[in-house]
This record gives C-alpha cells, structure tokens and sequence, in this order.
C-alpha cells in the first residue's frame, strides 16, 4: 500500500506509517530479549510481566511522545492515569507493548505489539505486529485495513461475510476460556474452533480467515483496542455482549472491557 496515494487524511498516513515503523522497531527490542533466557515477575494482578514488556514500553512511549507531544498515552506498563484527569481526553494512544505475555513466556510466538489511537472514544487508526511471525495487521479510518508479511507488499484485507447455515470458525483464547466461552460457543452449532494468543484472534476475523470471537471474560482496554481498528475498518464489529453497540474506550475510570463479540458478518 501507499500511503501517500490514499486519499485519506495525510495526517493518518503520517501517523500510520510512523506508528508501523514504531511497532517493528518495538518487535525487536522483544525478539532480543525473547531469543535469551529472561526472568518473569508477577504483577499486583497476577498478571505475568517480562523484560521484554518494559523495554517495548519504553521504546514505544518515547517514540510516540516525540511524534506527538500533546497526545496523552495510556500502556499497559503505565495505567495509573486518574481518571479526573483522562476523562478530560477527546484523543489518546493506547499501548499494549507486549500482548500475549503468556504466549511470549511459552515461546509459541503468539504475541503481539498493540498501539491505538483512540478519539472520542473510538480507535480511528491501529497497528498490530506479530514479531515472530513478521506480519503486521493495521487499519485507519479512511484508509481500509491492511496486512503485509515480512517485508513483502501490503494488501487490502476484508471480513469475510458468513451466510446463514455453514460451519462458523469461532476464535478462543489459547489461555482464557470461561464456562460462559463455552455455554455460548454452543449456540452457534455448527462451528469449528480454533485458539489462538494475544489480538491475532481479532485479525484473523479482520482477514477473513475466522467468523467470531465471543469474549466472556476478563480484558483491558489495551488489549483490544488496536486490533478493533483492524476489525472495524475491515468491515466487522467489536460490540459490547450487553448493550450489543460498539465497544467503547475510556468512558469510565475502570479500564476493564466487558464482555464483548467479535463478528465479522
């Protein structure tokens, strides 16, 4: 893709092609740490934290602060913002450095950097990279959603359109199935399951390679947003499971998602 032919904002563009080039460079801070022996912490939530989060963290934010100073940013690894002061946010950056800690501990290279920017609530542009697997997925409001592979062209990509009466393929955590997961997924007979790490999961339906991800558990804002922007501009939905609207960001002062689906018909 071209950025500079779009005829989207070339602001976007600009922002987009430097936030790509953030991503990458992130995923390599991650590889070199990945590719050693690397001690694991647990966090106040039980949560796993490596060496590898806080350097992609730091890359990112410093990055990021030096394209665009007057935007706030919300990361994983620095989320104790108040929310009297981020409720007065109409545009932020939202950060997951290293999504899929699990995975990456695991060394099944399901794991991914997330950056998103987020305006009134909406991720209007995303990036997710996969640094073991050198593909990155982004989309922008405007401009469509993309992925290229390694440093081969981008392409556009699409959600596919699931008709009444196939087989659905049903996305799932590699980590996180609920029983309320499972009550649900049976609901949708007939369907094939697949599980997978980290925002791949939502990609996958933005490609077209998967139908659904019902996700009846537990996330954060960070985890979701980029790959939204993927699902979204690639035609699907990430709705709230309750109200069935578009999921939202930093509307309240937990930081928690609800529940939520994925659909790409």
């Amino acid at each position: 893709m071209d950025l500079k032919s779009s005829a989207s904002s070339p602001h976007i563009q600009l922002l987009l092609t430097e936030v790509i080039a953030i991503s990458k460079s992130a995923g390599k801070e991650i590889l070199n740490i990945y590719q050693q022996d690397f001690s694991v912490e647990t966090k106040s939530d039980s949560s796993p934290l490596t060496e590898a989060d806080l350097a992609s963290h730091k890359l990112i934010c410093s990055k990021l602060k030096s394209l665009t100073p007057d935007i706030p940013i919300i990361s994983e690894e620095s989320c104790d913002i108040e929310w009297e002061v981020r409720s007065k946010w109409n545009k932020y950056w939202l950060i997951d450095p290293l999504d899929g800690t699990k995975e990456f501990i695991k060394k099944n290279g399901e794991f991914t950097v997330n950056i998103a920017l987020i305006s009134d609530g909406v991720p209007i542009l995303g990036v997710v990279y996969a640094p073991v697997l050198e593909t990155c997925y982004y989309g922008a409001q405007e401009m469509g959603s993309w992925k290229q592979q390694s440093n081969d062209e981008c392409f556009s990509i699409q959600v596919k359109k699931n008709f009444t009466g196939t087989v659905l393929k049903v996305m799932g955590s590699r980590s996180h199935q609920s029983q309320e997961f499972k009550s649900y997924i049976q609901q949708l007979e007939p369907y094939e399951l697949a599980s997978m790490g980290s925002s791949l999961k939502l990609c996958l339906i933005a490609e077209g390679k998967a139908d659904i991800y019902p996700r009846l558990g537990p996330t954060s804002e960070w985890d979701t947003a980029a790959a939204h922007a993927v699902v979204k501009y690639a035609g699907g939905e990430c709705l709230n499971y309750e109200t069935n609207k578009e999921l939202m960001y930093n509307q309240k002062e937990s930081l928690l998602n609800p529940y939520f689906i994925v659909k790409g018909f």
